[in-house]
């Protein structure tokens, strides 16, 4: 048994040298060292010997599987070395080479446009009101004061998730949440994106943008109003530019108005932006229907107040001269990167 413990050393020696791999080491391993490998057959048959043969042949084997494993070990280590040679003369990179260029990111028109106006009604006072954009019917409509026939309130005006439940078309049902949980005075825009079921065309689009104000507190008139928009104007325009209200009709304000500015690319003349009339229509607004104020639990004889909304996409087609509003959400950069 001695002389085949010595020849299966001998045997598992030779085979390590000749291992070329990982895989061809794992094989010698199972061979010889494994449950049913040779050594281990070997071994098995030690109940056999007398006593006095069973201690030496023991230590014997235990000195021929220390052997082999630090052979296996060492051959391991080699291995391991070879293959990550290969591994680097493979992958050599050429520090020479030039590096690749670094994309960064760019802000889209609409983003631009929306933080300049942030930046303007921040710097007067106002902060900034989020709210869900899967509305109630009650906060898009009823408490907006909006009759049961308006027809924003039609099917084929709004997405209606179910009877009660909607996208909502503005985002005045922010207004309506923040003056429901605020006590005055409150002093807030709320820009989001909103859903109208518009067919898809270059001045139309089913997802628009929206950035609307509210202002409530004792002793708010229609003067406080045009001073707001009209400092906005000019902030946003230039300092030339000129505001225009004209009578219009909203159902959450009272008295209503459609504001014009004049037309910052012929700055009044007539032009093709323009029309010809020398101004352009940017928003809507008004002072807070009474109605409005009693559904939030606002006392409409002690507190007053004004509202304004505008499309953030128009404000923006119309800063930059874009014709048509699809450009806005087609994320082609080539556009993109031209603001």
């Amino acid at each position: 048994m001695k002389d085949q413990l010595e020849k299966i050393k001998n045997l598992a020696e030779s085979a390590i040298q000749d291992a070329k791999s990982m895989q061809d080491l794992e094989q010698i391993r199972v061979k010889y060292l494994g449950k049913k490998g040779e050594l281990t057959l070997v071994l098995r048959g030690m109940k056999d010997l007398s006593n006095e043969e069973r201690p030496l042949i023991g230590k014997i084997a235990n000195e021929v599987r220390e052997e082999i494993e630090n052979s296996l070990q060492n051959a391991i280590e080699v291995v391991k070395q070879n293959e990550k040679n290969i591994r680097l003369q493979k992958e050599t990179i050429d520090v020479t080479m030039p590096g690749r260029k670094c994309k960064l990111g760019h802000k889209h028109p609409l983003t631009k446009v929306l933080d300049e106006i942030k930046d303007i009604f921040i710097g007067m006072g106002f902060k900034i009101a989020e709210g869900p954009e899967v509305e109630t019917v009650y906060h898009n409509f009823d408490a907006l004061n909006a009759p049961k026939n308006h027809p924003s309130r039609d099917m084929s005006d709004t997405f209606y998730i179910t009877e009660d439940i909607l996208l909502r078309t503005q985002t005045s049902p922010v207004q309506i949440r923040t003056m429901k949980k605020q006590t005055p005075p409150i002093k807030i825009i709320s820009p989001g994106r909103c859903f109208r079921f518009d067919e898809l065309d270059a001045t139309h689009s089913p997802m628009f943008h929206q950035v609307e104000g509210l202002v409530i507190d004792r002793g708010i008139t229609m003067a406080d109003l045009k001073g707001t928009l009209d400092l906005f104007a000019k902030q946003l325009f230039g300092s030339e530019t000129k505001t225009k209200f004209r009578p219009h009709h909203f159902p959450f304000t009272e008295p209503s108005a459609e504001v014009d500015v004049t037309c910052f690319k012929c700055e009044g003349e007539g032009c093709k932006v323009c029309k010809g009339s020398g101004w352009i229509e940017i928003l809507g607004a008004g002072m807070v229907h009474p109605n409005v104020l009693k559904e939030c639990g606002i006392d409409p004889e002690e507190y007053s107040g004004f509202a304004f909304g505008m499309g953030l996409d128009r404000v923006t087609m119309l800063k930059y001269g874009i014709e048509d509003i699809r450009l806005l959400f087609e994320n082609d950069m080539r556009f993109i990167e031209q603001f």
